[in-house]
């Protein structure tokens, strides 16, 4: 493991990114992340560890804003130990109500600029002897009604993970952390959070901080596993019925 870590986190701002930033930063590493419309809460990430994170605006969605991006990274950091790619999008998308536009949004941001982050940055990795992690869903597996572009999405994640850590071998490790209940959407009212913890085996939720865990786990302390998706979902992919 290089001697000074460093990372890329996008969608590190609020909830699960700002979670693995923060995690990141408690063990020595210096921490780049993006974010979207969260301006307030990445200063506020910036101004809790002054000189330890640096946010980048991003639309991960738009490439030119990625290519940006990309440069910005290889200037910070030439070496890079993390890509962690967390940013998302979760758009209710109804099959009958979805639009080419919005699945090409949701698949923009959740599967097409992970991929092309990891092309990119990969020069960057091999010199920082780096891994990579992506933030996937245990809906990747389990068919979500009214999520259809969302569900696709991470399904796709997934495979990617896997082709990834194939053309990128022997240099760089890929792998995936599939969360189940970390953090409740903040529209969901208290029978709805209820009704989904009934459908997991051991009844409650995790945390970003146990996501987090497991991010920092993949990265740095399995250095011959690739490929891999670890699921923390509180046994919900296993529910019966």
């Amino acid at each position: 493991m290089p001697e000074h870590l460093t990372a890329l986190v996008t969608g590190g701002a609020r909830r699960i990114g700002r979670a693995i930033v923060e995690e990141l930063v408690a063990h020595g590493a210096t921490v780049a992340f993006t974010f979207g419309q969260s301006a307030t809460a990445a200063k506020a990430l910036e101004t809790a560890h002054p000189g330890k994170v640096i946010p980048l605006p991003c639309r991960l969605e738009e490439p030119e804003e990625r290519s940006r991006l990309v440069a910005q990274v290889q200037q910070l950091f030439p070496h890079l130990s993390a890509l962690v790619n967390n940013a998302a999008v979760f758009p209710r998308t109804p099959l009958a109500e979805l639009t080419v536009a919005s699945f090409r949004y949701t698949v923009a941001v959740n599967l097409e600029a992970p991929i092309f982050l990891c092309r990119d940055l990969a020069d960057a990795l091999r010199r920082g002897q780096g891994a990579i992690v992506n933030v996937a869903d245990v809906y990747a597996f389990l068919p979500l009604k009214n999520f259809t572009a969302y569900v696709i999405s991470k399904a796709a994640l997934l495979a990617a993970t896997r082709q990834l850590a194939v053309e990128l071998a022997p240099e760089i490790r890929v792998n995936a952390v599939a969360p189940g209940i970390a953090a409740f959407p903040e529209s969901y009212d208290q029978e709805t959070r209820e009704k989904l913890l009934a459908r997991t085996l051991l009844k409650k939720a995790g945390s970003p901080e146990e996501i987090a865990r497991v991010v920092r786990f993949l990265l740095f302390e399995v250095p011959t596993v690739t490929g891999e998706v670890l699921t923390v979902d509180a046994g919900r992919n296993l529910f019966p019925g």
